[in-house]
């Protein structure tokens, strides 16, 4: 099989790493990829918004099946441009892809199906949303409705900061159209976990379960980024609650999808809240979460090729997935000034060095080539992923790793698996 790849961040390192270990594939392309990805497959100067390039490409390459990585292309339809085309594709379509793509769609539809939540409301005026806030009172949550990088969430403390981030989105200063409208919600407490599962639509594959470190510094201190490490299993999501996430967020919320005419196929991601054996969900996600990606396929025994065709196909039945014991970490390596304005072109040392070490793998996010060196070329550049036959030996080899690698001006929590350890 011929295997196209959309993406170039961490999240699609670790699928062509993981794709291209499948005996059934004989060849991977990655558009357009990073350094990392070119040492497995062979990288295409294609932008994942291309999608005539990227269409074009796969037909012409005779392509046997393209994944999807990243959420922008998914909700601008590149599934039904394939699929109209004769292509065979893994990812949700343009309107499956909108529980994503908006945020009042995502929530409305929780509601609509009694998947547990948080209060919200959904807002255009700024009158309005201040009215709500001033009587919901803070800490209070705000989120641009569109697609923004996993940034869009504001954790305001004060009725007044909450105003502030509601003003800044609806005058497109802070995320442009996406922040045109706000989605405003109670502020949940407890700990969050991921929780992933495959779907054709009918048939649910639950992934392992992860947990992310969302904020810039150790603690959970400071602005929200795209995720600053992650780590499988989560000990948070005990058979209990996996049990109840299953019946109460996913299985409710693939069936409303399916009736409300956006059957759901691909990867569906739910960010929830664990909290005295209860659940709420925080969101949901129309692809693999980056960086959870990274740990959950270094985790993931079975090939993951003949479950990406055969949802691509519209029909899991039959196919199962296996997991090894080990546990794995992923610390995120982000550059100077992530999640704001952030250095570029800075020179990466010790790849090689973290490379060699035993149950580790180095993926790439934000790097490029200039001058035969790696250099930093996004906020996040590194996941830096080490399977362990414990959590703890999983953080003490990816912290050993990313020991040997450093760059100018180099950031990154020292606290990834932390909270998994105060569980065990």
């Amino acid at each position: 099989m011929k295997i196209l790849v959309i993406g170039g961040g961490g999240r699609e390192h670790a699928l062509v790493w993981k794709i291209a270990q499948s005996p059934l594939v004989s060849k991977v392309y990655c558009a357009p990829g990073n350094p990392g990805t070119a040492e497995l497959a062979e990288n295409l100067p294609i932008a994942v918004d291309q999608l005539d390039k990227l269409l074009a490409f796969a037909y012409e390459a005779k392509i046997d099946l393209t994944v999807v990585g990243p959420e922008q292309p998914l909700s601008l339809g590149i599934v039904d441009l394939f699929e109209a085309h004769g292509l065979k594709v893994f990812g949700p379509s343009q309107k499956a892809a909108l529980i994503e793509g908006s945020k009042a769609f995502s929530k409305d539809l929780m509601y609509k199906y009694n998947v547990p939540t948080a209060a919200y409301g959904v807002f255009t005026d700024l009158a309005e949303a201040e009215d709500f806030i001033k009587r919901t009172g803070a800490p209070i949550v705000v989120k641009a409705d569109g697609l923004a990088a996993g940034k869009g969430v504001i954790i305001a403390q004060t009725c007044e900061e909450a105003v502030d981030a509601v003003r800044d989105m609806l005058s497109g200063n802070a995320f442009g159209a996406a922040g045109s409208r706000v989605v405003i919600e109670e502020f949940l407490t407890g700990e969050e976990a991921s929780f992933l599962v495959i779907t054709d639509g009918k048939k649910i594959l639950p992934l392992a379960s992860a947990q992310d470190h969302k904020a810039i510094f150790d603690g959970d201190q400071g602005p929200n980024t795209g995720g600053m490490g992650a780590y499988s299993p989560a000990p948070v999501v005990t058979p209990a609650i996996h049990d109840i996430a299953m019946r109460q967020v996913l299985q409710p919320a693939i069936d409303g999808m399916a009736a409300e005419g956006r059957p759901y196929r691909g990867v569906l991601y739910a960010g929830l809240m664990v909290k005295d054996g209860e659940v709420k969900t925080l969101e949901f996600n129309a692809r693999f979460g980056d960086p959870e990606c990274q740990p959950l396929l270094m985790r993931m025994k079975s090939d993951i090729v003949p479950v990406l065709l055969a949802v691509a196909n519209g029909d899991l039945a039959g196919c199962e997935l296996e997991w090894h014991d080990k546990a794995a970490v992923c610390v995120v390596m982000a550059a100077e000034g992530y999640p704001g304005e952030y250095r570029k072109g800075d020179r990466i040392s010790g790849l090689d060095a973290a490379a060699g070490l035993d149950d580790t793998y180095v993926f790439h996010a934000g790097t490029a080539t200039k001058e035969g060196l790696c250099v930093t070329n996004g906020g996040r550049v590194l996941g830096v992923t080490s399977l362990g036959a414990t959590v703890r030996e999983a953080i003490n080899g990816a912290y050993r790793a990313v020991a040997h690698i450093t760059w100018p001006g180099v950031q990154y929590r020292s606290d990834i698996g932390r909270k998994a350890l105060d569980r065990l």
